[in-house]
């Protein structure tokens, strides 16, 4: 991932501070888990993050409060992740960006032309563009740039975090490609509640197979159901997978449609989908929900003994279960 040091100091020269009391941390308010945990990493403690979203919180289906459109409005910087992730965050926005400048992480994926459509909508982006390591390299860069911007006087916090932070996501996912790759290529399908994970295939090589559409308010009919039993049954797919923020009814009623047929497939568990885990967790951070997700998944099908060796440069799970304990 190239060096953005130039351009940050580029923005620094060019770009006034906003009108913030100087001295004071940068509040922010983020609209999702993985909003909120990037800008913590990247400010650390230059900044005062509101999260509006908590883990397992439907993104797609969130009604923003009256609380919540005051503390955008009231915040320095807004965060948000874009490409109708949040599907009511628009009738927000019109009024929030009259008081506070905002930022939609999805922006630079966008922009370079990364974005993935629905399967079955071309003319639908996908919203679920973190699942790619690759593509929350750039979410970082567009991030620390405008960061920087609204706050040259801690640019070089921005900058050396953002660096630091890419450097952990290339050896994520040089880890996660290693750890995926275990499953034999005629057994990597990954089934799920809701087409979420289009780019979490594309990054690791992967075929996927959503139940529901790109979001959540597109409710699976007896249709979608049928046609992803014979897909599975047809396969002999093994293991599919529920997701933190969506029911399991509809995927329980999958795996009954196919024992029916004569194919027992096992649920091999939750996957973080639209939402992290609870902060203070290690499935609380990009990183923890790549790693758990992709633990459950390679267990699942059975190589989990085969796991490579994590990371040492990267956080460790054991550290947050230590934090939580004391």
């Amino acid at each position: 991932m190239k060096s953005f040091t130039l351009a940050c100091l580029i923005l620094m020269f060019f770009f006034p501070l906003v009108a913030y009391a100087q001295g004071s941390r940068l509040n922010v308010v983020a609209t999702t888990t993985q909003a909120a945990d990037l800008v913590r990493i990247l400010g650390g403690d230059k900044v005062e993050v509101i999260g509006l979203m908590g883990g397992g919180v439907d993104p797609h289906l969130y009604q923003f409060t009256e609380s919540d459109v005051a503390a955008m409005s009231n915040a320095d910087v807004v965060v948000y992740s874009g490409v109708h992730l949040e599907g009511r965050i628009s009738e927000v926005l019109a009024e929030v960006e009259r008081r506070a400048p905002v930022y939609a992480l999805g922006t630079p994926i966008e922009e370079q032309g990364y974005l993935l459509v629905s399967q079955g909508k071309a003319d639908v982006p996908d919203p679920h563009f973190w699942f790619d390591p690759r593509n929350w390299q750039l979410a970082t860069e567009g991030l620390v740039e405008f960061l920087v911007k609204i706050d040259p006087a801690h640019a070089d916090t921005y900058t050396a975090n953002g660096e630091a932070f890419i450097q952990q996501l290339d050896l994520l996912y040089a880890w996660g490609v290693e750890a995926m790759s275990l499953v034999p290529e005629n057994q990597r399908v990954l089934v799920t509640s809701h087409d979420a994970f289009q780019y979490f295939g594309d990054a690791f090589g992967w075929e996927v197979r959503g139940l529901q559409g790109i979001s959540t308010e597109d409710e699976a009919g007896v249709g979608d159901i049928q046609a992803l039993v014979s897909f599975i049954v047809e396969n002999q797919i093994p293991t599919m997978f529920v997701e933190s923020s969506v029911p399991p009814d509809t995927i329980e009623a999958v795996q009954q449609g196919a024992s029916a047929r004569g194919w027992e497939v096992s649920i091999g568990g939750e996957l973080y989908s639209d939402a992290m885990g609870e902060v203070g967790t290690f499935g609380g951070t990009y990183i923890g929900m790549i790693n758990e997700n992709i633990v459950l998944i390679v267990n699942a099908f059975g190589y989990g003994d085969q796991l490579p060796e994590w990371p040492a440069e990267l956080p460790h799970p054991d550290e947050f279960a230590q934090a939580q304990a004391e």
